[in-house]
This record gives structure tokens, C-alpha cells and sequence, in this order.
């Protein structure tokens, strides 16, 4: 190691330090405003460290924070709400908040998954900031979160992220600075890569938060509050501009990725939001569904990209199903149950890959012939395959990583949470105040959902927090719901 690299470590080590102490302070003296933090700064996993040889996160170092404060301060609390649990008779109303033992199956099970790949450093990495911080994390959310001040906390710190986020994806875009990949700087293949490295970490960062921002605009627009003080409309104005412009920054910093699975996500979150919202908004949807389905159906070009981008004809695609039929080989060869193992699918997948595939020109009815015959056509059309960190596929990830029982379990996690959403939104008349913010967290989980299906929405230190964040923004929810001033 040269003195240079020494000096600069150490500098780090420092920096680290003393941002945990001052981090530690406003915990302990505001622990609302250090989640609230926390959440702005979710990027901050990007800037990594060891702590006596383990790696870490300034993320990961910021969720124990919280979490190791509110323990203490709350020790009493937890210790007796603990032991009320075995009392026989026991008249205090039990609060059983929602989604709890999943998170413990989900946590044994990512367990056992990295029990499954030998307890390498990697897997219980990835089983500490992918599953066990984000679980900790909602604990503390839904703690100190609560009411509508809280969730507005947490939305006005989801805003102040992805305005960050986009804004310098925008930046980008306009400058073509700060992208290190020369395709992707260059003018005209531009891509966005914002604080992240790739583009589509950009995408699958603020697909959800979109709909989510959409949610919180639409309720603080149309619900509205009793009060009409100057002071309170002034507030509203400013929270309007504020909202809409982080759901501006967001959409245009996505089309500047040009992903088109996070393209596709937000656009169905959008179609299931417009659906749900009301009445008029449900056939506003609908008539532009009915128009751009006509314009599709009678322009030949269009109809023709559709088809090819939603059967997967076209390049990416085919390098996705590649993937894929890689992946089911992968698990019906005796791992159906137990998956990988957790951060292991790479190298178990190693043994079923292919170095390269064609790929075909189903444009070209002559496309087969030329791949038999033709040389120089041939070598146009071969692509190298890359070993992904992951299968593109948010259902075969959790089945490669977590196995059979990690796969149902997160189906059914996903499923509860729409249950619980819409049984919510329909089934208590009081629910008016949070109708449109409980709306958009149903369909920021239906972009998760469709980008999933061709792309890794969860296994990554940011959007695992952010999944569990929606979880608990709509438990939050359906506690108040439940127990009103007893929460």
C-alpha cells in the first residue's frame, strides 16, 4: 500500500468517525430528524468501509444508530411490552402490528440461505444489509412515525432523495459530466447514471418514490385540510411545488436512463393509481388507454415495437430469457428447494452458462439461414454473456438466493400487502385523509412488481429499505385504522 492510499484511508477513517459521532448526537437529541436523515441519504451505502476486517456502509452504520438509540431510550418500554405478551390475564389492548412474523421467517429463512452457502462473508453481508437492517429499520419507523406528522417525515425525506437523485441525473443528461462509462456520455447514446454508476439503478430508485410522490400530491390537493389560515395555504403551496417538482425531476431523470422496464413499471403504477383514484380520474384513464391502444393498433411501427418489447424479441430480451432458462436450470438440477444459497448464485450458476448467444433479427425472415451460412453475418450477431450478480427477475432472485420457502414468502408478504392496502382503503369511511397516499404506496409496489420482471428491484442496500418503507408507511396506516388514538 503506498503512503498516498494510507493517508487517504485514514482520512477516511476519521471523516467516519466523526459523522457517527455527530450522527449519534442527533439521534439521541431528535431521533425523528436522524430517520428523517437517514432516509435523504440513502445513497450513502455507496461509500464503503471495514469495521475490524467486515465490510460496511455509512447506510448500514446510520440504521444501527437509530436503532441502538431508540432501544435505549426505550428500553423500558420494549421489556415491558415484551413480558405482557405472557401474562394470562392481561386487559392491556395488545398491539400486533402487521407484517411481524413474516419479518422473523423472512430473517430465519435468509439465515438458513447463507447457512446454505457455507456462512461466506458475502452472504451474511448480504443477510445483514438486505434483511436484517431494513427489518430493524421499520421497527424504528414504525415507532416514532406515527400520525400524519410522521408520515409526512417520511415522504418529505423520500422527496428530498430523489430530488437529489434526479436532479443530478438531469444534470447529466444537459452536460454529459460525471457519467464514467464513455457510451453512456457520450451525446448520442447518453445515459443517466446519477449518483449509482448504471442506469438502471436510477430507475429502479425512483420508479417507486414517483408513485409515492404522485400519492402525497394528490392528497395534499385533494383532501386538502379544514383549516384555512393563510399560514396553512401558504404551506400547502409550497409543499405542491416542492412535490411536483421531485415528481418531474424523477420522470425525466427515468426517461433519461432509457430504461424500459423502469419506463414500464411507472407507467402501469400510474394506470393502476389513475383506476383507484376516482371517478373522473378512473375514465381519464381509461380513455387515453382506449386512445393509445388505437394509435398502437393502427400505426405498424409502433404496434410492431410493442409487440417486440413485451414478447422479449428484442435484445435485451433475449439476453433476459437467456438468463432465465440459465436460472430454471440452474434450480430444477436439485436446488428447487434450497435455491443458491444467499450471494451465491453466481457461483453456482457458473456451471450452467453459456459464453455467448445469436442474437436473432426477427425482422429478417432470412435471419436463420445467415447465422447457418453466413460468417461475417454470424459474428455480427454473437453477444458474450456476462455472469449477473443476480437473475433479472424479482421471483427467481428471491428462489436463487433464499429458495423455495424465501420465494413463497415473499409472494405472500407482497400479496398481504395489497390485501391489508385495499381492504384499508375501501372498508372505513375515515380512511378519506389517507386515500390517495395509500393508493400510491399500492401502485409503487405494482412498479416494483413489473420492473421486477425484468430486473433486480430488491437486492440492493437502498431499495431493500425502501420496500420496507412502503410496508411500513401502509402499516402505519392500517394501525391508525385499527386503533386510532390507542396506537
Amino acid at each position: 500500500m503506498s503512503g498516498a492510499v494510507f493517508v487517504y484511508r485514514l482520512k477516511m477513517i476519521y471523516l467516519i468517525i466523526l459523522f457517527t459521532i455527530l450522527f449519534f448526537i442527533l439521534a439521541w437529541r431528535r431521533l425523528d430528524l436522524a430517520v428523517m436523515f437517514l432516509i435523504a441519504a440513502l445513497p450513502a451505502y455507496l461509500i464503503r468501509f471495514n469495521v475490524f476486517g467486515l465490510p460496511s456502509t455509512l447506510l448500514s452504520v446510520m440504521i444501527w444508530v437509530v436503532f441502538i438509540v431508540w432501544v435505549i431510550k426505550n428500553f423500558s418500554r420494549v421489556k415491558n411490552n415484551f413480558l405482557e405478551n405472557f401474562k394470562k390475564e392481561n386487559k392491556k389492548i395488545k398491539i400486533r402490528y402487521p407484517f411481524a412474523w413474516e419479518m422473523v421467517l423472512l430473517l430465519l429463512i435468509a439465515f438458513m440461505a447463507a447457512d446454505i452457502a457455507n456462512f461466506s462473508a458475502s452472504s451474511l453481508g448480504i443477510w445483514k444489509a438486505y434483511f436484517f437492517e431494513p427489518v430493524i429499520l421499520f421497527i424504528v419507523v414504525l415507532n416514532i412515525m406515527k400520525g400524519e406528522k410522521g408520515k409526512n417525515k417520511i415522504l418529505s425525506a423520500l422527496a428530498v432523495s430523489a430530488l437529489a437523485v434526479s436532479f443530478l441525473a438531469v444534470y447529466q443528461k444537459i452536460t454529459g459530466q460525471l457519467i464514467d462509462n464513455s457510451l453512456w456520455a457520450a451525446a448520442a447514446t447518453r445515459r443517466v447514471v446519477s449518483f449509482f454508476g448504471y442506469p438502471n439503478a436510477v430507475g429502479l430508485y425512483l420508479g417507486p418514490l414517483v408513485l409515492v410522490m404522485i400519492g402525497w400530491l394528490t392528497s395534499v390537493i385533494l383532501v386538502g385540510r379544514n383549516d384555512k389560515e393563510k399560514s396553512v395555504v401558504r404551506n400547502d403551496i409550497i409543499a405542491i411545488i416542492f412535490i411536483s417538482l421531485t415528481i418531474i425531476t424523477s420522470v425525466l431523470a427515468i426517461y433519461f436512463t432509457k430504461s424500459k422496464g423502469a419506463m414500464m413499471g411507472v407507467a402501469s403504477g400510474l394506470v393502476v393509481f389513475g383506476l383507484m383514484a376516482n371517478k373522473k380520474i378512473r375514465w381519464a384513464v381509461i380513455i387515453i388507454l382506449i386512445l393509445i391502444s388505437a394509435l398502437i393498433a393502427s400505426n405498424q411501427p409502433l404496434r410492431h415495437r410493442a409487440l417486440k418489447y413485451l414478447t422479449l424479441n428484442d435484445f435485451s430480451g433475449q439476453v433476459r430469457r437467456a438468463q432465465w432458462h440459465e436460472t430454471w436450470q440452474m434450480l430444477t438440477d436439485g436446488r428447487v428447494l434450497t435455491g443458491a444459497g444467499l450471494a451465491n448464485y453466481q457461483a453456482t450458476i457458473i456451471n450452467y452458462h453459456i459464453p455467448g448467444m445469436f442474437i436473432k433479427n426477427f425482422d429478417d425472415p432470412d435471419a436463420q439461414r445467415k447465422l447457418v451460412f453466413n460468417n461475417i453475418y454470424r459474428a455480427a450477431h454473437w453477444q458474450p454473456l456476462e455472469i449477473y450478480l443476480y437473475p433479472h427477475n424479482i421471483f427467481l432472485n428471491f428462489w436463487s438466493e433464499l429458495g423455495l420457502a424465501g420465494l413463497l414468502l415473499f409472494v405472500w408478504i407482497i400479496g398481504k400487502f395489497f390485501v391489508i392496502g385495499i381492504c384499508d382503503l375501501f372498508g372505513n369511511l375515515e380512511m378519506q385523509k389517507n386515500k390517495y397516499l395509500l393508493i400510491g404506496l399500492i401502485s409503487a409496489m405494482i412498479v416494483i412488481v413489473m420492473h421486477g420482471a425484468v430486473d433486480v428491484p430488491y437486492f440492493k442496500n437502498d431499495l431493500s429499505v425502501i420496500f420496507w418503507l412502503l410496508v411500513a408507511m401502509a402499516s402505519l396506516i392500517n394501525l391508525e385504522n385499527k386503533y386510532g388514538k390507542n396506537l
